[in-house]
């Protein structure tokens, strides 16, 4: 097999330059190489040779937040129109190949809220699942980027599929197909997942295992311009043991990454056997995004499953959160002296005790993480449990609790499962039904407008583990919903006139996952 090849990466530039308050937060940290006797996390800080172990521990009560001035205004952006929805066919027993969904998002036409134009990949059982710009980092005192290439990797069968938008945004056409084979030789990589772009302009895409399904984390780059594959981003040795998504921030020159699942044992369900053995990712990976190394990196607990990853969009911010979908935990992370790094717990949702389901504990499963332009608010997707949550953040380190609404779910009234010990709700709440429709399964992906008021989510997790869970979801089809949300005082509340029925589609009902705007969004451009 021809080896790995590295990709090159030029420092961005800095565009832009803002004052930092000069208090820094306080901590306490070992240097002692032990673990210290009050709650903590390890931390692995990582040469290129050798691995030195140091403990990192923190008084949450003495703990001060960062105090950044508010985020610069939002790089400026109308409102959306036109989204683009990943959308598969696997599991669904229907033979057709995957598409992308082009959704009119204006209020004032007459499709609005309806699916206008389908691209059909030209492959079957791709599962496309994340998407990405090829463009989408940008300062402050340039034109926003122009989002005028979506790429979308797949994650079952890890091709990389490049989609022309920019052409005729209302109806995408396919411009370039990467085989897997390709990705297969070139970088050894497979199951394919978060794509962002980079300062340099090439595309970073993470994935979460080796051609094989077992897990390998890491990272492959596509040019910018060609879309060609040029090879791997970090070193071979250095590859986590699993990934799945990334953010970074380039005037820290730090990539920070997640863990995810084992893709081959994850293909065959949640099989609550598997816990204790690994088949769940449990490390938060921190990169020096310039010199593509691993420099830290996070236990944050057996199963704990870090999934979605973010910072704050303020590119003097040296934090953020990650989200962890078995423990119920969100952790912030943030900078502290000599460009190390620390973690801290700030959320923790709580199991539920339960009974008619796989375990007698339910996990919330945290899927997705999303945070403000103005880095106001941080929204939460629980899968199983069925609620989005909207935590208010003008203190970083002690997120508050704003809004909340449950939007389908595993713990419904009337439904298999009954709830013995809530520790946050009195009773079960009732199913949802928006424009005649039973919504079945639970909040998975989000997207938020640039404005902050108009939050969408799909329910489609994973094919495999949606026909495990919500079998309902695989019959009906997905369903992609708007919140509309208080960015004043906070809150959440369903909008009962907007509804995307996937369920009726002409193949047959399909399941959508991935949300994106063609003017912008939350969760696609990194300020530089």
């Amino acid at each position: 097999m021809a080896p790995p090849l590295a990709a090159a990466f030029s420092p961005p530039p800095f565009c832009l330059v803002y004052k930092a308050p000069s208090e820094q937060p306080r901590h306490s940290t070992s240097h002692s190489g032990e673990a210290d006797s009050e709650p903590h996390l390890q931390s692995q800080h990582l040469c290129s040779r050798r691995v030195n172990q140091k403990a990192v521990s923190m008084d949450r009560c003495r703990a001060q937040c960062y105090e950044y001035p508010t985020c610069p205004e939002a790089v400026k952006a109308p409102r959306e129109e036109v989204a683009y929805v990943t959308c598969t066919y696997r599991e669904t027993c229907v033979e057709q190949p995957d598409f992308l969904a082009t959704i009119d998002l204006n209020p004032r036409s007459p499709c609005y809220c309806q699916v206008i134009h389908r691209l059909p990949m030209p492959n079957l059982k791709d599962e496309l699942h994340s998407s990405g710009w090829s463009a989408g980092c940008a300062c402050f005192d340039t034109a926003t980027p122009r989002r005028n290439k979506l790429i979308l990797p797949c994650l079952i069968s890890s091709r990389i599929y490049v989609v022309d938008v920019g052409s005729q945004c209302r109806a995408p056409k396919l411009c370039k197909m990467i085989e897997p084979v390709d990705v297969f030789w070139k970088c050894n990589k497979g199951y394919l997942s978060v794509v962002h772009s980079l300062p340099n302009g090439d595309i970073l895409i993470a994935n979460m295992g080796d051609p094989a399904g077992n897990g390998k984390g890491g990272f492959i780059v596509l040019d910018g311009e060609t879309f060609e594959l040029k090879g791997n981003w970090e070193n071979e040795c250095e590859a986590p043991p699993t990934g799945y998504d990334f953010w970074y921030q380039p005037r820290h020159n730090v990539l920070i990454s997640s863990a995810g699942l084992v893709p081959k044992r994850a293909g065959r369900g949640f099989n609550p056997d598997d816990l204790k053995k690994g088949v769940f990712g449990r490390r938060l990976n921190v990169w020096n995004l310039s010199c593509h190394t691993l420099t830290q990196c996070f236990d944050l607990g057996e199963d704990s499953l870090p999934l979605s990853v973010k910072f704050l969009h303020n590119p003097d911010a040296a934090e953020g959160y990650v989200s962890c979908a078995l423990s119920g935990i969100v952790y912030r992370f943030y900078k502290c002296e000599a460009n190390n790094w620390a973690v801290e717990e700030v959320i923790r949702i709580p199991a539920k005790d339960v009974t008619g389901w796989i375990m007698p504990k339910m996990p919330a499963f945290t899927v997705d993480l999303v945070i403000s332009t103005d880095d106001k608010y941080l929204y939460l997707s629980n899968w199983l449990h069925g609620d989005i949550r909207q935590y208010e953040l003008s203190k970083t380190c002690k997120p508050r609790l704003v809004g909340q609404v449950f939007v389908g779910g595993s713990i419904l009234r009337g439904g298999p499962v009954t709830v013995c010990r809530d520790e946050e709700l009195k009773c079960q709440p009732d199913p949802l039904v928006v424009k005649c429709k039973r919504v079945y399964g639970g909040p998975s992906k989000m997207q938020l407008s640039v404005d902050g008021k108009r939050l969408y989510v799909t329910n489609s997790f994973y094919s495999t583990w949606d026909k495990q869970f919500y079998p309902n979801l695989v019959r009906e089809g997905s369903v992609m919903l708007q919140i509309d949300v208080d960015t004043e005082k906070g809150g959440l509340c369903v909008n009962k006139n907007f509804l995307v029925d996937f369920g009726k589609e002409l193949n047959g009902p399909c399941l959508a996952h991935d949300i994106r705007f063609a003017s912008g969004d939350s969760t696609s451009d990194i300020l530089a």
